[in-house]
């Protein structure tokens, strides 16, 4: 499971460096961006192996080769931000964006209990939409923070970001929606109860509500406030995380 949320975060992440207005954020802000995937990518391969509960769509090896191609990518992507290449930097968040996403698919062991298109539809749905919620909080956390050092830039890319981590929250919201809604399984177990509700407080209804309140507080530019709520946001989201890939791999559908 460790490799698995690695890989989202990292995918969604990158989705977010590719869609925000990049040329408003500082080089510097990207390079420790290209350093932190450089971390994950290396714990995702690391774990890769221990985390195989179920067989993934191709081959672990294939899938590992993957993540420590991205640790590569990631490593000359921070250099290129270093030396202020834009042009190549960009092409360093689109490999890893492309590598990210192939590596989710061939990271995730959920094996659901229905068969058929629309199962496999709604697994690929749920990951990439986990993803994008992980990718929205922690980067915007992490942005938050980097407007302590450089105070000069403008706030439009944060309140970008903070759009995208109320947006990924509504989006979370209906892919988990249709995946409670056609669970072929009944939830009844006061453990699997438990998980639920907190998988919707927490990773849900937490990042829509703290979106929310960030928007209110970017209103008055108070950059330190917002970056704080977000770091709540990002608790919330990875507690909800967990707490959605520990039912969905106990129930056999993605919730």
């Amino acid at each position: 499971m460790i490799a698995l949320f690695c890989c989202r975060l990292i995918c969604g992440t990158s989705l977010c460096w590719a869609l925000m207005p990049r040329r408003q954020v500082t080089c510097g802000f990207f390079r420790i961006q290209h350093l932190v995937v450089l971390g994950l990518s290396v714990l995702a391969t690391l774990m890769l192996s221990q985390d195989a509960a179920a067989p993934p769509p191709w081959s672990i090896t294939i899938t590992r080769g993957i993540t420590v191609a991205i640790a590569l990518v990631a490593y000359a992507g921070s250099i290129v931000w270093t030396l202020d290449r834009r042009g190549l930097g960009r092409v360093s968040i689109f490999a890893i964006l492309s590598l990210s996403a192939a590596a989710v698919a061939g990271a995730q062991t959920l094996t659901s209990v229905a068969s058929g298109a629309a199962a496999t539809s709604l697994v690929i749905a749920a990951e990439f939409a986990s993803a994008w919620l992980l990718g929205t909080a922690v980067t915007g956390m992490l942005l938050g923070h980097w407007y302590l050092t450089a105070t000069s830039m403008p706030l439009a890319p944060l309140v970008r970001l903070n759009q995208f981590f109320f947006s990924a929250g509504i989006l979370r919201a209906i892919v988990a929606g249709m995946g409670l809604a056609t669970c072929p399984v009944a939830i009844t177990d006061a453990t699997h109860v438990i998980w639920l509700v907190l998988r919707w407080l927490s990773g849900i209804a937490g990042p829509v509500v703290m979106a929310t309140l960030i928007g209110r507080i970017l209103i008055y530019r108070n950059t330190q406030s917002a970056t704080g709520v977000f770091f709540a946001g990002v608790i919330l989201v990875f507690l909800g995380e967990m707490a959605a890939t520990l039912l969905s791999n106990e129930l056999g559908h993605p919730l």
